[in-house]
């Protein structure tokens, strides 16, 4: 059961529920930020959104330090590379995350409009820069990133910043932005005061609508105009970690995984109920809406993870040094060991946060803000 092949497509599967986790935990909490200055009209409707998260924001933020550490342990030539070539990007998403909880706290220390209006729009550019981010750095998965290896597995890249601003890599942001963006909607509609969560659910619909279209367009895109990538010969998937050790082809589809394995295609149909869940429920009593957008947000990672598998993250400049699930993750005794910490730990981690949204549910009024906020 633990073989090397199976610890190296457990671990892969592991990665997407840590992406999934983030984006669905903490993805909210980005859309409630970008949202703020357009579902609060005053300050008391921006304090009932900051309330929504104030509880919880922190406590979605082990998703991502689960994620890079996962990546770091399981797919050390994975970290590597990403970190080390989209240092600029990946320092723009950090400083969107150190921003955030300055923002949340600073926000309330002077009571001046223009003081808590500078940190709204802080909040807000934290929360977009995120999303954006995270989808262009998916959109270029597909593309092929410009690293390779030499013989000594030393890496180079040969690429900056803008580079990686493709029209294909801008729309997937554009996916992801929109996703999240309706995602934080529906929460904002499931938790904040009726007045405010009415507008909500009408701007999720509105959102939701963008999103399909721009999923959509997205796949026929990468169906017929981005060439996909391919192992030519043989796969070894219980081989050591080097990359060089195959060859690749480009030139063929990216969902030639999906015609190999066609239960994928459960995942962008979930994509696109998910998105009509949302028309259909959100702002309706209960958690429905919410729980659309989650399986949007899930259908969304797993369409792209099934189209890329096996691929981790392909060379746009040397298709042989690309990394793969097959020859970029740590020992076999190393992802074992790193199973059984996760079995230990990654229940107990779902255990506590469902208790936290358990003692926390019920919407935050404006009487409430009104009536008992001091200081914000």
């Amino acid at each position: 059961m633990f073989d090397y092949e199976n610890l190296r497509l457990i671990w892969w599967a592991l990665l997407g529920v840590l992406l999934i986790g983030f984006a669905i935990m903490d993805g909210f909490d980005f859309g409630i930020a970008a949202l703020l200055r357009v579902l609060g009209r005053n300050d008391d409707e921006r304090l009932v959104l900051l309330e929504t998260i104030e509880p919880t924001w922190e406590g979605n933020q082990v998703w991502f330090i689960l994620g890079g550490g996962a990546v770091f342990a399981a797919w050390p030539m994975l970290y590597a590379v990403s970190f080390s070539g989209m240092y600029l990007a990946i320092a723009l998403v950090l400083l969107a995350f150190i921003l955030r909880p300055v923002g949340f706290n600073f926000r309330g220390k002077v009571h001046d409009a223009r003081w808590r209006n500078l940190w709204d729009w802080v909040l807000v550019g934290s929360g977009v820069v995120v999303m954006l981010i995270s989808g262009v750095a998916f959109g270029n998965l597909f593309l092929g990133v410009p690293f390779q290896f030499d013989g000594d597995l030393r890496m180079s890249w040969h690429g900056g910043f803008f580079e990686l601003l493709h029209p294909f890599a801008l729309v997937a942001g554009l996916v992801s932005l929109s996703m999240l963006l309706a995602h934080g909607a529906c929460w904002a509609a499931l938790k904040a005061d009726h007045v405010i969560a009415e507008r909500a659910a009408r701007i999720a619909r509105w959102i939701a609508l963008v999103y399909a279209v721009l999923y959509v367009l997205a796949g026929i895109w990468l169906a017929y105009g981005i060439p996909g990538y391919a192992i030519v010969g043989p796969v070894v998937t219980d081989g050591p970690a080097n990359p060089l050790f195959k060859e690749v082809a480009r030139g063929g589809s990216w969902f030639a995984s999906y015609l190999q394995h066609p239960w994928f295609w459960a995942a962008p149909v979930v994509a696109l109920l998910g998105a009509i869940g949302v028309q259909l429920t959100v702002g309706k009593r209960g958690l429905g809406g919410f729980l659309c957008s989650s399986l949007m947000v899930a259908g969304t990672i797993l369409s792209a993870g099934f189209a890329l598998f096996p691929f981790l993250l392909p060379s746009s400049l040397d298709p042989r040094s690309s990394l793969t699930i097959w020859d970029a993750s740590s020992s076999r005794g190393t992802l074992l060991l790193m199973l059984g910490v996760t079995a230990v730990f990654m229940p107990i981690i779902i255990a506590y946060t469902s208790w936290v949204y358990r003692v926390m549910r019920g919407r935050v009024t404006l009487e409430h803000v009104r009536n008992s906020h001091n200081g914000y």
